[in-house]
C-alpha cells in the first residue's frame, strides 16, 4: 500500500470541474426526501433512542463465539440476522473481545484501523460509552471516484466523512505508549475518505441498546480513499472543512475537530488501543481517525461527494 514517491497527489481534471460544480450549487435548498442524516432510512429507532439491555455481564468464551458466527454467517451471505436476547450484553469487554477475533473468522485480509464513535455528537446518538476500533478489509478498499457495488452491504450505507492517514513506520506493540509524537513521525501521507458503514443487525440507532452495532465490527463495511498528502502538517486539521453533497445536493458541513479534537489525537488512541491488546499497527496500514460529519445514509444509485477544501473530493457512486 506504500508509495515508492513522496509527493502530494495532483487533481485530475474531474475532480477540479465537479469541485467547482458543487461549490456553485451548494445554496439550492434540499429536496424532501433527504435531511441532513441523508435519507431517514435508518429504522424506527431514532438517535439516542435505544433501550439499554437488562444484560450487563460480559460474554462467555461460547457465546461469543456464538455471536462471531451469527455475523459471519450474515456477512458471507449478505443476510440480516436478529441477535437473539440472551446475547445482548452491553459489554465494552466482549466487544472488544469479539472485534479482535472477527477478522479471522471472516478470512479477509486486514489493511488497517478505524475509529468509530470519535465524536461525542455520533457517541451521543449511538448511546456508547467510548470510541470504538474496527478493521479495515483490502477486499473493500475503493479509490475514488468509486463505483462500490452491493456485495459488501447487508442493511445500510451509511457514509462518514474521515481523515486518514496511511504509516510509513511500523507500531508494533509494546509495554510503554505512543505518544503524539512518535505517531507524527511515523506518518507517510494524509487522505481524505468516506468510511461506510452497515450491520447485519437492523434498526441502526436500536442496537446501541445491546451494541450490536460495535460488534459488528463498528460497522466499518468499505472505504474510499481520495488523494494522498505528503505535506500536511502545516495543515490546520481541526479547522479543516468538509462539505458533503448526496446527489449534488449539499447536505452539512463538518470540522476535523470532530475526531477527538485532531484526527493525530484519534490515531494515536487507535494505535495504543492495538498496542495494549498485543496487536502491531504496520507499515503501510490505513487508519481512519472516525467521522468529522456525524451520519448520512443513502441508498443504491445515490452519489456521495465530500469537498475536503484544500485536500479535495472524495466520491462515492452506489449501485
Amino acid at each position: 500500500m506504500q508509495s515508492s514517491t513522496r509527493v502530494n497527489e495532483e487533481p485530475t481534471a474531474y475532480e477540479i470541474d465537479r469541485i467547482l460544480k458543487l461549490r456553485s450549487e451548494k445554496s439550492i435548498p434540499l429536496p424532501d426526501h433527504l435531511t441532513t442524516r441523508g435519507r431517514l432510512i435508518h429504522g424506527p429507532t431514532p438517535p439516542g433512542g435505544s433501550i439499554p439491555s437488562a444484560r450487563e455481564s460480559d460474554l462467555t468464551s461460547e457465546e461469543v463465539q456464538e455471536l462471531i458466527d451469527l455475523i459471519v454467517h450474515g456477512r458471507h451471505t449478505r443476510t440480516p440476522v436478529v441477535m437473539p436476547e440472551r446475547l445482548r450484553a452491553r459489554s465494552w469487554n466482549s466487544v472488544e473481545e469479539v472485534i479482535l477475533k472477527l477478522e479471522s473468522a471472516l478470512g479477509w485480509e486486514g489493511a488497517g484501523w478505524k475509529v468509530g464513535a470519535a465524536s461525542q455528537e455520533v457517541r451521543k446518538a449511538e448511546n456508547v460509552p467510548s470510541p470504538s476500533p474496527g478493521r479495515l478489509f483490502k477486499r473493500s478498499i475503493f479509490k475514488s471516484p468509486a463505483v462500490v457495488p452491493s456485495e459488501f452491504f447487508v442493511n445500510y450505507r451509511l457514509c462518514e466523512f474521515e481523515f486518514a492517514y496511511e504509516l510509513g513506520l511500523p507500531f508494533p506493540a509494546r509495554e510503554k505508549e505512543y505518544s503524539e509524537a512518535d505517531l507524527r513521525a511515523g506518518i507517510e501521507c494524509l487522505m481524505p475518505v468516506i468510511e461506510i458503514g452497515d450491520s447485519v443487525f437492523e434498526d441502526w440507532y436500536s442496537l446501541s441498546g445491546y451494541f450490536g452495532g460495535m460488534y459488528d465490527n463498528a460497522g466499518g463495511a468499505a472505504f474510499v480513499t481520495g488523494r494522498r498528502h505528503v505535506d500536511w502538517k502545516d495543515i490546520d486539521l481541526p479547522n479543516s472543512n468538509i462539505d458533503v453533497y448526496v446527489n449534488g445536493s449539499f447536505i452539512k458541513s463538518g470540522k476535523g475537530v470532530e475526531a477527538m479534537g485532531h484526527p493525530v489525537t484519534s490515531l494515536t488512541w487507535m494505535v495504543n488501543w492495538a498496542r495494549e491488546r498485543g496487536r502491531d499497527v504496520n507499515a503501510g496500514e490505513l487508519v481512519s481517525t472516525g467521522t468529522c460529519t456525524a451520519h448520512t445514509f443513502v441508498q443504491p444509485g445515490d452519489l456521495v461527494s465530500a469537498d475536503f477544501t484544500d485536500l479535495g473530493l472524495v466520491e462515492a457512486m452506489f449501485i
